[in-house]
């Protein structure tokens, strides 16, 4: 008997190689899911998604020649279904914003627990939005201000 799993292909970008070795572990030991790329800048990240065209785009949001809001603007104009979860230690309100308006399906912090991270790559490989609670009242009472200004 043959059984196929159809894995989660996942890209990661992030300028941290230790970074990007801890994220491809807890991935690449997942059945259902495997890293297929990696990234080190912005523009590598950009380059690498249309080489490959992973299902979820894993992308920190500080990098080098390029930031993560621009990676996510340069891959959606070309991609427009594509699946892209930010990984981040920043959780300023104007990040969470700025990525999320942009078309991030999630946003989730580097210190989230392991199952978290997992949960959320496989949440935006569904197509479905993804926010840790603490990011999501944050985006909330971000939007709320703006509203009122």
């Amino acid at each position: 008997m043959n059984e196929t799993v159809t894995k989660i292909r996942v890209m990661l970008a992030d300028d941290h190689p230790v970074v990007r070795d801890g994220l491809a572990a807890i991935v690449n030991q997942q059945p259902d899911m495997e890293v297929v790329v990696e990234a080190g800048d912005g523009e590598q990240a950009i380059a690498f998604y249309e080489q490959h065209l992973p299902d979820v785009l894993l992308l920190d949001l500080r990098m080098p020649k390029c930031d993560g809001v621009t990676v996510v603007q340069k891959v959606l104009e070309s991609h427009p279904k594509a699946r892209v979860l930010i990984i981040t230690t920043y959780d300023g309100d104007e990040d969470i914003f700025r990525s999320l308006s942009q078309g991030a399906k999630g946003y989730l912090l580097k210190d989230a627990p392991r199952q978290e991270i997992l949960s959320a790559i496989r949440a935006v490989a569904d197509d479905r939005p993804y926010t840790s609670s603490a990011v999501a009242a944050k985006a909330l009472l971000y939007g709320d201000r703006k509203s009122v200004v």
